[in-house]
């Protein structure tokens, strides 16, 4: 089953961290190796399979297999959203030209352009954090009022 080298797209956001693998196939996409029109609730679906209605007919081409681990549900969404725009890309970490892809280069450039009029986040990633809560109130920010009188 194992074909020599894999090459891996990782996503991540906030502490969720995704990893996606790309083969030639017919459409499938599997998220924990549960297919992706399974996933619940349904703007995490959503937001999963963006990038693949984004590429249109290309995604029946191939089969997208995402390992996402930590976080909500919504951060691992992101991260396997990004994990897959990157795959379908062949966007490596280094940027070298990827050896096994299923897609011809132009190919991937045409991908990359729509993606990223799309939403440029899906392959540059997401870095923002929450605050942490600091002492002397409920929040990061927020503190207790104070009284003059």
């Amino acid at each position: 089953m194992m074909t020599n080298k894999v090459e891996l797209y990782p996503g991540q956001r906030k502490s969720s961290r995704a990893v996606a693998t790309i083969a030639k196939g017919s459409g499938k996409v599997r998220i924990n190796n549960t297919p992706a029109e399974l996933i619940t609730p349904d703007i995490a679906k959503e937001m999963v399979l963006t990038p693949l209605t984004l590429v249109g007919d290309y995604r029946n081409k191939v089969d997208i297999d995402v390992q996402v681990h930590g976080g909500g549900f919504m951060g691992r969404a992101f991260a396997s959203a990004v994990a897959i725009s990157r795959a379908l890309t062949g966007q490596e970490k280094g940027g070298k030209d990827p050896k096994e892809h299923p897609f011809t280069k132009s190919v991937r450039e045409e991908i990359r352009k729509k993606i990223t009029e799309y939403d440029r986040h899906l392959l540059s990633g997401d870095s923002r954090q929450t605050e942490s809560k600091k002492f002397g109130g409920p929040g990061a920010r927020r503190r207790k009022q104070k009284s003059y009188r």
